[in-house]
Formats: C-alpha cells, structure tokens, sequence
C-alpha cells in the first residue's frame, strides 16, 4: 500500500519528547514494509532546512539532553527510500531559502499537490 503522509504542524517541542513523533512514526512504518512518502507544508516547511541546532534547550533548570534533529530525521527517512516534499510555496512564503533545504528534499507547487495524491492510495494529513 501506498501512503502519503502530510505534515502541516510544526514540531512545538517538549522535555519529553526528542523527535517529532509523526516523522517517527512514518519511519517505523517505512522499517516495517510500508511504502510511504512524506510532504510537508505550512510550518512544518521547516524541517527541511539542514543544520538546524536545538542543544542547550531548557524548561528552567531542566535541560533538553537529546535535542530534536528533525533534519537529520529527513535524512534517514530519504535514506530508507522514503521521498520528502515540500509545498515550494510554503517556504518562500517564510522566508526560507531553498539552497538551505536538506540536500533530496523534492519542491512540490501547490497547483501540482492533486497530481502528487494521485500517486498515492491513501493520504494521512496530521
């Protein structure tokens, strides 16, 4: 099965947790056989710029001591055969540049999204 998966709200980051949990998910899914692609958009546009640092986060004197590195989970997801796109639109509308976006990351347009669901059986926004 085919599953596209959209991304649209942005990590907001907790002590808890150290990863977004729906590129984690998706990735475990992936590990697990299931043929998946991920698209982000609106702020979620983000995650695809590289070399993004979240050490020294802290609640108080409690420290973050495994900072989310959401590019790095890009990365890994692509690694496994899984594509990645961005709404292209999304980015520039905040100001990113796309040379400083994850080296694989695919540009989508917004007029192009129904051709890309096509491909898919079924799509998962979160």
């Amino acid at each position: 099965m085919k599953v596209l998966s959209i991304v649209e709200t942005a990590y907001r980051a907790t002590v808890e947790e150290q990863d977004d949990t729906i590129l984690w998910l998706n990735h475990m899914l992936k590990n697990n056989g299931l043929d998946v692609g991920i698209l982000l958009r609106g702020s979620a546009g983000n995650y695809a710029v590289k070399g993004q640092d979240a050490s020294g986060l802290s609640f108080g004197d409690l420290e973050m001591s495994h900072p989310p590195q959401i590019d790095e989970d890009l990365r890994a997801l692509m690694a496994k055969g899984a594509p990645v796109y961005y709404v292209r639109e999304d980015v520039a509308e905040r100001g990113i540049q796309e040379a400083n976006l994850v080296e694989g990351v695919q540009p989508i347009s917004r007029r192009d999204l129904p051709s890309l669901f096509e491909e898919y059986r079924l799509v998962w926004h979160w």
